[in-house]
């Protein structure tokens, strides 16, 4: 099993956010190594935790990390979208807090064998959830050409992925791409001169819009969104860390829709939709990491975190 010692991002940031009572109920719904949850537990007293994670591997390495704070915890395999069934499942009526940290971990990505990595040879699997859903090989070998253009260009932001949905077309009407190396070949192939030396590796942004794809992971994302203010207590607090503009922009519309409330067209006198704000933003402009946790972790550098209190 690999060893999940990921570096928490906005670690400090979050749980000022979150403003954590002792006695309050609070759920992380993307566990990972616990880096956030053990901090969050250390703060409670007769409160209680609740840890959701997707991944198998992630929820047993937080289990044993968390394991000090006894039945102060609870752990979950699911997803977090599922915040609001999970919480009736456990008889749980609100909480007041929720932590959502939308990165994919660090030993995930660095774990070879689970195909998300684009340094080393593995199955197309890419599966944040190993016991269920699509894989990568299914999206690269199944996929029609404009779909795969698509998620190329919308979730990696890929300039060239006309190009590269043509290639994997090409390579695959031969054989089926099977592996994350060979999927990196095609890649490369299909790119001119100067983009092969840039800075960033080719494949990079190929294979987050394919992790994207597989996880549904804006899918989530819009759904947690919808779900997780009505899970709050009245004074709760909903903390959400992006790395994605994608992510991001999910996030804040959600935000600013639930603090605005009233839906009526600007040009009507009067409300009469009758819609009231159900949340406040705390931090208008989204949280930042600072110089000294970027230079600690590098990956820190895309991230934001904005925060939110139920009216």
């Amino acid at each position: 099993m690999i060893t999940f010692n990921h570096k928490s991002v906005l670690l400090e940031e979050c749980l000022q956010g979150l403003n954590i009572k002792p006695d309050g109920i609070y759920v992380d719904g993307t566990l990972g190594g616990a880096g956030h949850s053990s901090r969050i537990a250390a703060r409670l007293t007769t409160g209680r935790l609740i840890g959701v994670d997707r991944d198998q591997v992630a929820l047993q390495a937080a289990g044993q990390r968390l394991a000090p704070f006894g039945d102060r915890v609870t752990l979950v395999h699911s997803n977090f979208q599922e915040i609001a069934r999970i919480l009736r499942d456990l008889e749980i009526p609100g909480v007041d807090g929720i932590l959502l940290d939308l990165g994919v971990s660090s030993p995930q990505l660095d774990d070879g064998q689970r195909g998300f990595s684009y340094m080393a040879d593995a199955p197309l699997d890419m599966r944040m959830d190993r016991s269920t859903g699509i894989t990568a090989y299914d999206v690269v070998n199944g996929w029609s050409r404009e779909e795969l253009r698509r998620i190329l260009y919308d979730y990696g932001e890929e300039r060239y992925a006309p190009q590269i949905a043509s290639a994997i077309e090409r390579r695959r009407s031969q054989k089926p791409v099977e592996t994350t190396l060979e999927l990196v070949d095609i890649i490369r192939g299909a790119m001119p001169p100067q983009a092969l030396r840039e800075k960033q590796h080719p494949a990079k942004r190929s294979f987050q819009a394919i992790r994207i794809a597989v996880n549904d992971e804006l899918g989530a994302v819009e759904k947690v969104m919808k779900d997780a203010t009505a899970c709050l207590n009245p004074g709760g607090r909903l903390a959400v860390i992006t790395f994605h503009s994608l992510e991001d922009r999910i996030v804040k519309s959600a935000m600013q829709a639930k603090a605005k409330g009233c839906t009526c067209p600007p040009e009507f006198p009067v409300c009469v939709c009758g819609k009231k704000p159900e949340v406040k933003i705390i931090s208008r402009k989204p949280i930042t990491s600072t110089q000294e946790e970027l230079e600690e972790n590098p990956r820190a550098r895309s991230a934001k975190l904005r925060v939110c209190e139920k009216l």
